[in-house]
């Protein structure tokens, strides 16, 4: 098996491994920190919530600067505790890099020159796993069923985020926004094709915002996430020794 390594300026290295996930994988909790916006190894113990428009852009966590260049090889999932002030709500988790004047890192996807490291959806009602196919890095949603939210009530939600590879230099930061909408790349538009009626922000043609599946009675809320004993809010990522 052959891997592309990602590094910032669109430079790749080529590495042969010999299974997927890497079986050296040290899987490392980074959590949410509500205070100060933060995501560190530590956990937070203080209850709290934040909240965010259900179709906004949500919020954003970032590491301090890194002391040491940190690889990030394989898949990730996020842990979120969540409530809704409807009976749904869709989240996009965005898995991002930042240099050290805060410039993000990104590269060109199949066709949008602007994409993230890595993203993750979930709609709340889709919350369902299937215990013996999930794993704490991947989890597998059986979309059987669809699970209304109560009001108010909150849940606990895994999200898988698509794997990726990247090694982030010391003095970068690592970050993971918590959206209401597809995410958009801050520096400006990637153009179009001719034959495509979106412009390319970051996600391509494939966007989330057909009023049909997503109506404003329901998606457009308010969205909580919520801190505290028994709700630890977190992204594991798969960094390699």
């Amino acid at each position: 098996m052959l891997l592309q390594i990602r590094h910032p300026g669109e430079k790749f290295a080529e590495r042969a491994e010999n299974e997927w996930p890497l079986a050296r994988t040290k899987w490392t909790k980074y959590h949410l920190h509500p205070a100060a916006g933060s995501l560190t190894p530590e956990r937070t113990t203080g209850k709290a919530t934040l909240s965010f428009a259900a179709m906004g852009d949500g919020l954003t966590f970032m590491t301090a600067p890194l002391a040491a260049a940190t690889e990030i090889t394989g898949p990730i999932a996020a842990k979120l505790f969540v409530s809704s002030s409807t009976s749904d709500a869709d989240l996009f988790v965005v898995l991002r890099v930042f240099s050290p004047d805060l410039k993000e890192v990104v590269f060109q996807g199949a066709i949008d020159p602007h994409t993230p490291i890595a993203q993750g959806w979930l709609r709340a009602s889709h919350r369902k796993l299937d215990k013996k196919l999930s794993e704490p890095y991947r989890p597998y949603h059986t979309h059987d069923e669809a699970q209304p939210l109560k009001p108010g009530e909150v849940y606990n939600l895994d999200v898988e985020i698509w794997p990726t590879s990247i090694v982030v230099p010391a003095g970068y930061r690592i970050a993971l926004t918590v959206r209401g909408r597809d995410y958009v790349y801050p520096g400006g538009s990637g153009g179009r094709l001719s034959n495509m009626k979106n412009e390319f922000t970051g996600c391509g043609p494939f966007l989330h915002d057909d009023p049909r599946d997503r109506p404003v009675a329901v998606f457009g809320g308010t969205t909580t996430i919520h801190f505290g004993p028994g709700r630890d809010n977190y992204v594991l990522l798969p960094v390699i020794p």
